[in-house]
């Protein structure tokens, strides 16, 4: 099971939703996220949040149109977003791709990248897309990578230090690297096949596939 979590990050930056209908079994919108489904005509099984971005006549909609919604005051411990990461997992899904968590605030948006890693940890295969890129993380191990030509490929490490990292099919190759914070040595590569590979044996690496 796939399921599509959308939050309430600004529109501009949205990916195309309806591009990826077909690959999501279950739609989540998290706050504001709930309204940028109801605009595209998607199907909202959950609406979850305090629905603080939303007006009175909005959150009515929503409510009628939700399958299960599900409003929470706005103090308290969790964001909109991390509400819908566990609804999500409550179906334990294969995939969860999360929309509308980046380009708005700083802070939310680099929490959003550390739930990946509560994912990660879960066996949850985990992307953050928006309208110019596509974000995963990764533990030690070999993995296969495909890519428009037009898509440059950065490796980002999310523990002090990544070792061992070795791409083949790159523009820019590795052999048993070590990236360590601060570096930009794995930054803006691109695939010279149709499908390459990257292996390393330690730490945390996040992905990054992003157009211009």
């Amino acid at each position: 099971m796939n399921i599509g979590i959308v939050a309430g990050g600004p529109e501009k930056a949205l990916a195309s939703l309806l591009s990826y209908r077909d690959d999501i079994d279950i739609w989540i919108g998290a706050d504001l996220g709930a309204s940028y489904l109801l605009r595209k005509q998607l199907p909202i099984d959950i609406a979850i949040g305090d629905f603080d971005s939303l007006d009175k006549e909005e959150k009515l909609v929503i409510k009628k149109q939700a399958n299960s919604f599900r409003e929470f005051p706005p103090e308290k411990n969790e964001t909109d977003l991390e509400l819908a990461v566990e609804a999500a997992l409550s179906y334990q899904p294969a995939s969860i791709f999360l929309f509308g968590v980046t380009a708005g605030r700083l802070d939310h948006e680099l929490a959003n990248i550390q739930l990946l890693y509560r994912l990660l940890e879960k066996n949850v295969t985990a992307k953050i897309i928006d309208h110019k890129n596509i974000l995963s993380i990764y533990k030690p191990g070999h993995y296969c990578v495909q890519a428009n030509s037009s898509e440059l490929i950065s490796f980002i490490p999310l523990t002090p230090t990544v070792e061992g990292l070795t791409l083949d099919g790159f523009y820019y190759p590795l052999d048993n690297y070590t990236v360590t914070w601060g570096s930009t040595r794995c930054i803006s590569n691109q695939l010279i096949k149709e499908q390459g590979t990257f292996f390393f044996n330690d730490g945390i690496l996040i992905m990054i596939k992003s157009t211009e």
